[in-house]
Parts: C-alpha cells; sequence; structure tokens
C-alpha cells in the first residue's frame, strides 16, 4: 500500500525532530561518531534504527546510573 512503508532512514531536520534536538546539536552527534549518518549526492541520511539505538542506550545508561 502506497504511503504505508516504514521510513528506514531520514534527512538531517527530521532526525533531530524525531530524537527531540535540534540539527545543530544532531550534527555534532554525528561529527563525534554517536550517530551513524551517510551522504546521499547533497543530502545526509540517518537511519531511523540508528536514532532508536541512540534514544534507547542514553535510557539504558541512565537506568544504570539510577539502579
Amino acid at each position: 500500500m502506497p504511503g504505508h512503508e516504514k521510513e528506514i532512514a531520514v534527512g538531517i531536520a527530521e532526525a533531530a525532530r524525531r530524537i527531540g534536538v535540534s540539527t545543530r546539536t544532531l550534527a555534532t552527534l554525528i561529527a563525534r561518531e554517536e550517530i551513524p549518518s551517510r551522504k546521499v549526492g547533497r543530502r545526509r541520511i540517518v537511519p531511523v534504527a540508528a536514532l532508536e539505538t541512540f534514544v534507547n542506550l542514553g535510557f539504558e545508561r541512565s537506568a544504570r546510573k539510577d539502579g
């Protein structure tokens, strides 16, 4: 069904929106290699799975410190 495919990668602005940071912060995370990305032509894309992993790892680390 058109429009129901799951996105596997998104652009910088959408990636930043999804994890709740600015595009500048996301660029910093990418530069530090904390979040992987790839250039496709003039556009940079970020795997959605990488965003989920980044956020989930942050929660796991936080839970270990609190527990």
